[in-house]
């Protein structure tokens, strides 16, 4: 599982998404892997279900860490699509926060131009809405759009790219701010996508960005994070230089708490005035901790290991005592985790989830059955095992109820705790 310098087979034929460069580096090997966000109906259960190795490589000339493209954008996303944000009620404040401040930084107004990339269900821009501020959502996924277009958010169903921008350019749609939340990751054709941005910025536009942060990855050994719809994992390093390749520039970075560490990057055209302090913070950051070094990257399949083992170890031993356990939450992140360690329902009974959509359907892989949230008070569980662990305050604060009948949380990452 640790990092090698084997060529293809053991690496890969396709080049870097960003550079180029042959990707010889495994960075971690999580097996055989069905697509995370492919939930099955009892029907289903009973046919073939395809399984994509997940391995993640780290480029060696430009440190992106990247998957081989086993599943298109298209199959993934075009289709029916699982994962809407507003079940989330920490994601919608942050979401809510985040326009309020942006709103008054830089100054948007009904003349401003807003378009989100990716704006799935429309969580983000019916904020923008609200105040009447023009805004347009791209979202590929038709289901998840539909119920954006019902929410009132304005939607084009379709992938972005430069093509689309040129479509979106010729009717006028110059966007003040562009905003990327969690999408970047997403996309197969990295270089492309870079490219439409700043083909659609307006000249004194800004473009806000969302990814989960590498280094934190990397710190809190956040490998479920890890599954075929996430093509790349960014550093601070790596992002400034795809974005200054295609004639943007990083001005300035937040760190925020969500998906476990995230980072949000500020870029325009390139020209303007210099970087806040806090990019050239964060970067001298990450160099001291080794992200330009290829060792850095070699030693996480080790980590990654004792956490399975310690995880397994624990089910087993509650399983031999006669306790039971269920899981909160049904997300990529879940799948990841328990396909990576082979946890079925002869450890998990269950698992539950607020969206509808998932409900009554089971995992992918593992085919442990979906129930509404309320299935926990009907069977009360010894231990609840938080999938979505980057929420789990949350979920502990809905769930405090448990502790009348003595049931404890199992939180699986960074490492394994139980309260």
């Amino acid at each position: 599982m640790s990092g090698g310098d084997s060529a293809y087979p053991g690496g890969t034929k396709a080049g870097c998404r960003f550079c180029g460069a042959p990707l010889r580096r495994t960075f971690v090997d999580l097996g055989m892997s069905p697509l995370c966000e492919s939930y099955l109906t009892e029907s289903e259960l009973y046919g073939m279900e395809p399984f994509y190795p997940l391995r993640a490589f780290v480029c060696e000339r430009c440190f992106l860490v990247q998957l081989q493209a086993h599943v298109s954008g298209e199959e993934i996303f075009g289709k029916e699509y699982a994962y809407f944000s507003s079940y989330s009620d920490t994601w919608l404040e942050h979401c809510r926060s985040y326009v309020e401040q942006i709103t008054e930084r830089l100054h948007l107004g009904r003349q401003s131009k807003v378009i989100e990339i990716a704006s799935n269900d429309g969580y983000l821009l019916r904020n923008f809405v609200a105040r009447g501020i023009p805004c347009l959502g791209v979202e590929p996924a038709p289901n998840v759009a539909e119920a954006a277009v019902q929410s009132g958010v304005p939607t084009v169903v379709e992938f972005f790219g430069t093509g689309l921008a040129r479509k979106l350019e010729n009717i006028g749609w110059s966007a003040d701010l562009l905003i990327a939340n969690n999408v970047v990751a997403h996309v197969s054709d990295l270089n492309d996508v870079v490219r439409g941005m700043k083909m659609i910025l307006a000249e004194d536009g800004v473009i806000t960005i969302e990814v989960q942060h590498l280094l934190r990855l990397l710190e809190r050994n956040q490998f479920d994070t890890i599954y075929q719809e996430h093509y790349c994992y960014f550093s601070l390093l790596v992002a400034r230089e795809v974005l200054a390749e295609h004639g943007l520039s990083v001005f300035d970075v937040e760190e925020l708490s969500t998906h476990g560490g995230s980072i949000r990057i500020y870029a325009r055209h390139a020209g303007g005035s210099p970087p806040l302090p806090s990019v050239a913070k964060l970067i001298e950051e990450e160099e001291a901790k080794g992200l330009r070094r290829i060792e850095t990257y070699a030693a996480f399949g080790e980590k990654v290991a004792e956490t399975k083992f310690r995880l397994l170890e624990f089910l087993i031993r509650a399983r031999r005592e006669g306790r039971t356990v269920a899981g909160y939450g049904a997300p990529g992140k879940g799948n990841t985790l328990l396909n990576y360690c082979g946890i079925r329902t002869d450890m998990i009974d269950y698992v539950v989830d607020r969206n509808p959509y998932k409900q009554g359907r089971f995992l992918p892989g593992t085919h442990i059955p979906i129930y509404p949230p309320e299935k926990i008070a009907e069977t009360e569980p010894d231990y609840v095992l938080i999938l979505p662990w980057n929420l789990k305050e949350e979920i502990m604060g809905q769930l405090e109820y448990v502790r009348r009948w003595g049931a404890k949380f199992v939180i699986p990452i960074p490492e394994l705790e139980i309260c």
